[in-house]
């Protein structure tokens, strides 16, 4: 089993910038594909970026690219979201994922391909 702890969320000014760590423990994450959804309040939880095992990889949502960018330390088993020019409908919990059989080179952006999910960390951007 492999327990995901995220944070660094928080409320910002639109602009801002925010860090969100995803820190894993039960088992080493460097054979796992890695992502981070969020879900605004009412509405369904959506993917915004992942990495591959390597760390070659990435893909992101098309409104945070440029802004966000996903990165991983497997020496820490760790996975990182930077998150620049926040925008108010950046807004929502952001959850950190892992897929343990990724099937791919290309990090999967499908929800069900993750097999254990964090508990979420809230950033708030502020107008």
């Amino acid at each position: 089993q492999v327990q995901l702890v995220e944070s660094g969320g928080g409320l910002v000014q639109a602009g801002g910038s925010l860090r969100l760590s995803c820190a894993a423990s039960g088992r080493t994450i460097s054979s796992y594909a890695m992502g981070w959804f969020r879900q605004a309040p009412g509405k369904e939880r959506e993917f915004v970026a992942a990495i591959s095992v390597s760390g070659g990889s990435t893909r992101n949502i098309d409104s945070v690219k440029g802004r966000f960018t996903i990165s991983r330390d497997n020496a820490k088993n760790t996975v990182y979201l930077q998150m620049n020019s926040l925008k108010p409908e950046d807004t929502a919990v952001y959850y950190c994922a892992a897929d343990s059989f990724p099937r791919t080179l290309v990090p999967t952006t499908r929800g069900s391909d993750y097999d254990y999910w964090g508990q979420g960390t809230q950033v708030t951007v502020s107008s």
